[in-house]
């Protein structure tokens, strides 16, 4: 019999199982597509000498028809009751018994051998629960891939896929017809690019090439004036959107006259009751008879059939308390809200919202695992499977007495690494970000200015972007744009709030925080961004921190990926861990320089204390 348990303790990561069944029934299941399914299949397969996609994506890929064809694109809590009961498609499924361990249900024992005891049947209902408390009124799928994994031509793959069977199936309601891709910020929204730049030629057959060039649309809604010219009941749009852009805004005055005249394009909408249900479950109420208005791209997007929407970043769309996890918000700009108003305005039309696909780095939100994830890669086996770099962590103390021998020691370690080498033709570089323009340009710049005039490198090496243009010219964003070319000399970038997802530079080599952010979870963002793997051979990612940022991205860390420092630089067999401690010297020979290098003293450790 299971070992009691609390309903409060239990995290059963079903997308495990899943997977499990998807492998040891591979055949009957692949023998259940359709013909251009498998030969897109084959094509992707990563044991192919020629495939492209990295084994995550193309396992994410599978998964990702798996629930569309093979289970009938349903609701998930609707799968894990049919593969409790072994009824449906898991019909004689292979027996899984109960097993618990540090308070998760993650082995693979769950719920058998054919008997279910009574501790079975409650973790069972429990885990429904909590899945069927993210259901919404369209299918929802959660996929976490790590950073740096490809989740962006992932996500394109997926659509060249759902347009190719569309047209081959135009009558099948469970192929999207459209494409809707949400960036939570300009930052990832230009990242986004790459599903239009991206060589189909590497993830399509050749035989359907052109028939995607000829009838794809893209929209690309980077601008608050740029309007949605998509044509009513086309087809084979791909809208890339910041939600911003698209997302419902509050009426908060009535018109005036003249306005009710001339804005009679404008569509009002309530916020029903679609969220009713969580009232009890979170404590607060809904606001449900607030009215919202639709922009113009909004009231676009509901006159298209078979709508997909994709999610890159989707944990923005969760957020780290309860309410914000599950996506509701009292206020009605919340972009779960939209894209819950924009099914039933569909719906309303006749067509649906097919499905939401979200993709995040990680499954975990908070404390939480996410119940729908039905996809996972995380970032340790990430870096052991070298689709990243390796990272080496340096700690320092006393940072704010002692910040010169910060920078220099961040800068001179890695000129001495890399001074003279290219990576893929590219320069390698390293990023500084400052918590403030104030900071960076009365404390920071001055500081890297100086070290490197004393390592005689060149300053013209320094690029300051900041999001203010007095101090970021176009020129500068030009750069910057360029960075990861061979073109850029560029190596030395000093940042405020570009840390987050999305700028995708695989040349950088190493990031240095001095100061703690207003933001947890960005030194973990900034962190990462120089992990992003570079040339045929594993390199190794250099992150210089104050001892207060190590604290925060140890509790990061944690929260996000279930890993410890240690963990992180373990990964991809890099044992060492490095502590760097700030300490006065006494001797009175040594010039000041001298006195601020021999201030740096290291002391190997096995962990943070």
């Amino acid at each position: 019999m299971a070992k009691k348990r609390k309903q409060s303790e239990i995290e059963f990561p079903f997308y495990t199982y899943l997977k499990l069944f998807h492998d040891e029934n591979k055949k009957k299941i692949y023998k259940a597509y359709s013909p251009l399914t498998r030969k897109f299949l084959n094509f992707n397969n990563s044991e192919n000498a020629n495939s492209w996609l990295r084994k995550p994506q193309f396992e994410a890929l599978e998964i990702y028809v798996f629930l569309k064809e093979f289970l009938d694109n349903r609701y998930l809590y609707e799968i894990f009751e049919d593969w409790y009961n072994k009824s449906s498609q898991f019909e004689g499924r292979q027996d899984i018994g109960v097993s618990q361990s540090k308070g998760t249900l993650g082995t693979f024992e769950l719920f058998g051998p054919s008997e279910f005891q009574n501790d079975d049947k409650i973790a069972f209902e429990e885990i429904f629960k909590q899945i069927e408390a993210f259901k919404q009124s369209y299918p929802n799928y959660i996929f976490a891939l790590a950073m740096g994994i490809g989740k962006t031509v992932l996500m394109a793959t997926t659509i060249f896929y759902e347009f190719l069977l569309a047209n081959k199936y135009p009558k099948n309601t469970n192929y999207c017809h459209n494409a809707l891709v949400f960036a939570p910020d300009k930052t990832v929204l230009m990242s986004l690019k790459e599903i239009e730049t991206f060589d189909k030629a590497k993830v399509v057959p050749p035989e359907y090439i052109n028939w995607l060039d000829s009838h794809l649309k893209f929209h690309f809604l980077d601008d608050t004036g740029i309007s949605l010219n998509a044509i009513d009941n086309s087809k084979y749009n791909i809208i890339i959107s910041n939600t911003q852009k698209i997302i419902l805004k509050q009426k908060r005055k009535e018109d005036s006259a003249s306005e009710k005249l001339f804005n009679e394009s404008d569509v009002l909408y309530k916020a029903k009751s679609l969220n009713k249900d969580f009232e009890d479950l979170y404590g607060f109420e809904i606001n449900t008879d607030q009215e919202l208005i639709s922009n113009q791209r909004f009231a676009k997007l509901i006159r298209l059939k078979q709508l997909g929407i994709y999610l890159d970043e989707a944990h923005h769309a969760f957020g780290s308390t309860l309410e914000k996890d599950f996506g509701i918000r009292k206020t009605a700009t919340s972009l779960r809200v939209t894209i819950n108003e924009l099914a039933e305005a569909l719906s309303q039309a006749g067509s649906k919202v097919v499905g939401c696909y979200n993709y995040t780095g990680t499954p975990y939100v908070g404390k939480r695992l996410l119940p729908e994830v039905v996809y996972a890669y995380g970032l340790k086996d990430a870096i052991d499977n070298k689709y990243l770099k390796k990272v080496k962590i340096h700690g320092f103390e006393n940072v704010r007495s002692n910040a010169k021998v910060f920078v220099r020691t961040a800068i001179t370690e890695f000129w001495n690494e890399h001074k003279d080498k290219r990576y893929e033709e590219m320069l390698p570089k390293m990023a500084f970000f400052a918590a403030s323009i104030d900071e960076l340009q009365n404390e920071l710049k001055p500081l890297v200015e100086e070290v490197l005039s004393e390592l005689e490198i060149p300053l013209n090496k320094i690029l300051v972007n900041v999001g203010d243009p007095k101090i970021t010219t176009n020129d500068d964003l030009r750069e910057f744009k360029n960075l990861d070319t061979p073109n850029s000399e560029k190596q030395f970038i000093l940042l405020v709030n570009k840390g987050k997802e999305g700028w995708n530079c695989r040349s950088l080599f190493g990031v240095s925080l001095l100061r703690s952010p207003k933001s947890k979870v960005f030194v973990l963002q900034a962190t990462m961004r120089c992990l992003r793997a570079i040339s045929d051979v594993q390199q190794k990612g250099m992150v210089y921190l104050s001892k207060e940022n190590v604290d925060i991205l140890e509790k990061e860390l944690e929260q996000n990926f279930r890993l410890t420092i240690e963990d992180l630089t373990s990964a991809g067999d890099e044992k060492e861990l490095v502590e760097v401690r700030l300490v006065s010297t006494t001797s009175k020979n040594k010039t000041q320089k001298d006195k601020d290098a021999s201030s740096v003293k290291r002391k190997k450790v096995n962990k943070w204390g």
